[in-house]
């Protein structure tokens, strides 16, 4: 619980620190993104493909068939150690199951990036894999890749 909050908390950080070098941004509006409280993580599933694998960092860039809920269909993914991040593959499909993550930022701060950064941001969404399965698009057959 402890590692999931760190986590969480340096997201947020990394998100406020490419922000801040975008330009300026004030206080209060940093402290809001730092501060967000997300809200309990809805499982989603969806297909696509791995993009690129962070081996280092346990994340994978994934691009979805199907958008999540504020429109992307490219999203990172944290990666659970209990899935061996060394049997990926990018390219091919898979099904993702993941907990979709949302803290919602105040309508204050929603329009100052509107109006004066130009960024369209209502939330800050975290996405984080619960497991995959390979999915064989030319046959019937597919492969977990769980707990291996």
């Amino acid at each position: 619980m402890v590692a999931k909050k760190q986590k969480r908390q340096r997201a947020k950080l990394e998100l406020v620190f490419m922000v801040k070098k975008k330009d300026d941004i004030p206080e209060w509006v940093s402290d809001e993104i730092q501060n967000a409280k997300f809200k309990k993580p809805e499982e989603l599933k969806r297909s696509g493909y791995i993009l690129e694998i962070y081996d280092a960092d346990n994340k994978i860039d994934t691009q979805l068939y199907d958008p999540v809920e504020d429109g992307r269909h490219i999203v990172t993914m944290d990666v659970p150690k209990k899935i061996k991040i060394s049997k990926l593959e990018k390219g091919v499909v898979y099904e993702f199951i993941f907990d979709q993550h949302k803290a919602p930022l105040s309508k204050k701060v929603t329009e100052f990036l509107q109006k004066e950064k130009e960024i369209e941001m209502a939330a800050i969404y975290q996405f984080e894999l619960k497991s995959l399965e390979l999915l064989d698009v030319g046959s019937n057959e597919s492969a977990d890749i769980d707990e291996e």
